[in-house]
């Protein structure tokens, strides 16, 4: 199902909605630029977010554009583990809706 040739079909995409298609591709350009926070941390973001979303997608892109941008593995190795203890932390702090008000 996840084949990085599908993102070829993103041109579909454009033709269908091409207003909306351009506008997201100027927000991501803009927003993935260097700038006050450098490109490398916004690429090792976006690595810790596609962790998370579990985008195999993002995921191959933005560890690429890490290691263009600088990153080296043991970055990458420190990024994953940080989504790791977030969505650990997620289902911890999500566990307290599963507890009562009853003393047990």
């Amino acid at each position: 199902m996840y084949d990085m040739a599908n993102l070829k079909k993103l041109s579909a995409l454009a033709e269908g909605a091409s207003e909306a298609t351009k506008a997201f591709w100027a927000f991501d350009k803009a927003a993935m630029k260097d700038g006050v926070v450098p490109k490398k941390y916004k690429e090792l973001i976006a690595v810790a977010v596609a962790l998370t979303t579990q985008c195999p997608y993002c995921l191959e892109l933005h560890r690429a554009g890490a290691v263009t941008a600088g990153a080296t593995p043991e970055e990458l190795a420190e990024t994953a583990l940080v989504a790791a203890a977030l969505r650990a932390g997620a289902a911890i702090t999500h566990a307290t809706h599963l507890m009562g008000g009853e003393k047990g």
